[in-house]
C-alpha cells in the first residue's frame, strides 16, 4: 500500500504538506478486515480513526429493540471513528467490513505525536473533520426530513 498516495487523496488530510503526509504515514498501521468482520462495535470505548485503502465498510446502528440497521457505506479514501477522538466518548455506532478491507489506523496517541510535531497540519486534520461531520450531520437531516 502507498500510504502517502492514500493520505494524500483522502478528505481527512486535505491542505497537508508533503511532510505532513510522511510524518501521519509513518505514525499509521495497516490493518486487514475480511468482510462481516467487525472493525469496532457500538458502545466500545474509541480512541482512533480509520482511513480506507481498500474495500468498503458499513456503518450500522442498533434501533431500540436491539436490531441493527444500516446507516451508510464508505469506500476508499474515506474515514470513520472520528468522533470518537473529538468527544471521547464511545462508539455510536458499529462498523463492519462489507468487503475485504484494507485500513490505515491511527490513534489518539498518534495524532498527539502528530499535533506535537505539526501544530499547522493537526488543525486542517481537526478543521477536515469538522467538514466531514458536518456534511454527514446536513445528511441525516436531509433523510430525517424526508421521513416526516
Amino acid at each position: 500500500m502507498d500510504k502517502i498516495a492514500l493520505l494524500s487523496g483522502s478528505p481527512l488530510f486535505e491542505m497537508l504538506s508533503n511532510q505532513e503526509l510522511e510524518y501521519v504515514a509513518e505514525l499509521s498501521r495497516p490493518r486487514l478486515f475480511k468482510a462481516g468482520e467487525t472493525i469496532f462495535e457500538e458502545g466500545e470505548l474509541g480512541d482512533s480513526i480509520y482511513v480506507i485503502a481498500s474495500g468498503e465498510v458499513e456503518i450500522l446502528r442498533r434501533d431500540a429493540a436491539g436490531a441493527p440497521h444500516s446507516l451508510a457505506a464508505l469506500g476508499p479514501r474515506e474515514f470513520f471513528g472520528e468522533m470518537s477522538l473529538i468527544d471521547k466518548e464511545y462508539r455510536s455506532a458499529t462498523v463492519r467490513a462489507k468487503t475485504d478491507c484494507e485500513l490505515l489506523h491511527l490513534t489518539a496517541e498518534n495524532l498527539t505525536a502528530f499535533r506535537k510535531q505539526h501544530r499547522d497540519g493537526f488543525t486542517f486534520v481537526i478543521i477536515n473533520i469538522a467538514r466531514m461531520l458536518s456534511a454527514r450531520l446536513r445528511e441525516a437531516n436531509t433523510r430525517l426530513a424526508a421521513r416526516s
